[in-house]
């Protein structure tokens, strides 16, 4: 049985005279947790852009479970089941956690019409809002308004609101950017936590995350995939140190 879930295709990008990405070819299968990391400039946001729909390639094509999805608007991706977080978060500011989920999980059961019933009215969201308020750990916080939530906080319930969709393929872009230190470990257990069945690539510069949490790494610099492998091939590559890692790395053991 064919296990890829996402592919490319030689994706390139270009920007007038620029090529944002460059011949850009990856594999993401079933059950994945492998990262795409690069310097500030490489190219992984406008990457990211391609597989969702927000920017059509120049050349090269997208695949989601063997169909070519290259050509769809980015909510029939959703749909099929692609489904991305943003490094600034994208939540309503005046509802509640568990209103937010249950608006997410009643749009998604096709009762969207009915999200603004009291939670109770309804078993299926309700059991299913309540299962990921816990799972995110949200309980404590389920009913106040999330402008008032730590930030820490809100990028779980952002990360929750995606895995509420039941997503095939989540894209986490950058789940711990702009997150206190004191806050980033709940965030790393929460993402290490998500379901078995969901491929995730991640999108990420806080290399103790990355390491903990991925099997396969990609490293892109300068639009061009640089190299793919294991954490622990990636963590010993002298070209990786050379453009990306560096020091960041001291301290730190791929797995951990």
């Amino acid at each position: 049985m064919n296990d890829i879930v996402l592919q490319t295709h030689g994706l390139v990008k270009r920007f007038g005279g620029i090529t944002a990405t460059n011949n850009v070819s990856m594999t993401l299968r079933r059950g994945a947790r492998h990262a795409l990391i690069g310097p500030n400039g490489a190219g992984k946001t406008t990457l990211i852009n391609q597989l969702t729909g927000v920017l059509p390639p120049t050349e090269g094509r997208v695949e989601l479970g063997g169909q070519d999805i290259t050509a769809l608007a980015a909510h029939r991706r959703v749909a099929l089941g692609l489904v991305r977080t943003f490094q600034i978060n994208q939540l309503w500011p005046s509802l509640t956690p568990a209103q937010s989920l249950a608006l997410v999980v009643s749009q998604r059961l096709g009762r969207s019409r009915r999200w603004w019933r009291p939670l109770g009215a309804d078993d299926a969201v309700l059991a299913e809002v309540a299962t990921l308020l816990t799972q995110f750990h949200l309980d404590e916080q389920a009913h106040r308004a999330t402008r008032e939530l730590p930030y820490g906080k809100r990028r779980l319930l952002e990360i929750a609101l995606a895995v509420a969709l039941q997503p095939r393929v989540l894209l986490l872009d950058e789940p711990a950017a702009g997150v206190p230190a004191a806050e980033r470990g709940e965030i790393l257990a929460t993402v290490a936590a998500l379901p078995a069945d969901v491929s995730v690539l991640l999108i990420e510069h806080d290399m103790d995350l990355v390491f903990s949490f991925a099997t396969t790494m990609t490293v892109l610099v300068n639009g061009t995939v640089l190299t793919e492998g294991t954490p622990e091939a990636i963590a010993a590559d002298p070209q990786v140190r050379a453009v990306y890692l560096g020091d960041s790395m001291a301290g730190i053991r791929p797995g951990h």
